[in-house]
């Protein structure tokens, strides 16, 4: 039977160039593309079938930035599949980035350049705000929806005669001193999108501990330094026309400035091949690209610990309860 992968976010950056390598790949699998704008999805859809054909790609209107949105898309999921082979989990926002110039302009010039590009620690802030939920608009977007999104399709991605693979998109930025389990959201804080991707990957570690057993299987996925429309978003144009020859010499120095989407998804294909079994659960799964532009994938140990990852795992059942309870019919 033909695998089924749904990727969240793939109609542009890194989810789009992760569907171009899947189908490049395996033209024969059933590719979802799950997408908050369903014109743009259409437009992604119809350039994939250009390439490709004789693939089986369709469209699913859904925002992870809403819970409805979210019950509703995987109300469609489960109509229209018996099972998810690989589930993606790659939609993603970093609202109003705003960029310590005294930081960038010093980094530029100290040791520390790599690890600021790479992890953007001291160098980047956002500004957040809160959803129709009633929830931090990068926690919703970025954790949250996702989560639900999981619970909803238990039936689909749970059977232990054909093991899932749910895969977040991380990021080197997920740091443990921007996260707090007091304030999981955010909301007190001014490092939203850290603290989200921290949030994934303690995430992570829960649902291997919860679901393995059912046939479920979490990893995480650093991209690495990835050149997308959130990217551009943080500097002016003609910053990044300075900066992009600094950026392409110091790759020649380190393996994480994979700089194009294409580079970006190689530890998302990666994991698209291999035995869930044989995962570490602990690890983030980082796409490499070396100074002579050669793809490949390493891994590192994640800086979390079970404790947290289970604090954190029982806060989003509570919040879930309280979330479900709104939005239902009675409560209206």
């Amino acid at each position: 039977m033909r695998k089924v992968v749904v990727v969240t976010g793939a109609n542009s950056g890194i989810g789009l160039a992760l569907c171009e390598r899947l189908l490049s790949k395996d033209d024969q699998i059933r590719l979802c593309l799950a997408c908050r704008n369903l014109q743009r999805a259409e437009n992604a859809r119809m350039a994939l079938a250009s390439s490709h054909p004789s693939a089986d790609i369709s469209v699913l209107q859904i925002d992870v930035g809403s819970v409805k949105s979210v019950l509703q898309g995987a109300k469609e999921l489960k109509e229209r599949y018996k099972r998810i082979d690989h589930l993606y989990l790659n939609a993603g926002i970093m609202p109003n980035p705003r960029i310590c110039f005294k930081a960038l302009i010093t980094g530029l010039f100290s040791r520390n350049v790599i690890s600021m590009f790479a992890t953007g620690e001291g160098l980047l802030t956002q500004e957040d705000r809160v959803t129709e939920d009633g929830l931090q608009e990068v926690f919703e977007t970025n954790v949250f929806g996702h989560y639900i999104l999981i619970k909803e399709i238990e039936p689909l991605l749970c059977n232990v005669n054909n093991p899932s693979q749910v895969i977040w998109t991380s990021s080197s930025n997920a740091r443990r001193s921007a996260f707090s389990l007091t304030d999981y959201q955010h909301s007190q804080g001014q490092e939203s999108y850290s603290s989200s991707k921290y949030a994934t990957d303690l995430l992570s570690v829960a649902l291997n501990k919860h679901y393995n057993k059912q046939g479920m299987y979490s990893s995480v996925v650093c991209p690495g330094l990835v050149m997308t429309n959130l990217t551009y978003g943080i500097l002016p144009p003609f910053f990044w026309m300075f900066i992009m020859p600094i950026m392409w010499l110091i790759r020649l120095f380190t393996n994480s400035f994979t700089i194009s989407p294409y580079n970006g998804a190689e530890a998302l294909l990666w994991l698209f091949s291999r035995k869930t079994e044989s995962l570490d659960s602990r690890a983030k799964y980082h796409s490499c690209t070396s100074g002579l532009g050669n793809n490949y994938v390493q891994s590192y140990k994640m800086d979390v610990d079970e404790e947290s990852s289970d604090v954190l795992y029982r806060k989003l059942l509570d919040l879930e309860k309280q979330i479900r309870k709104k939005i239902t019919p009675e409560n209206k």
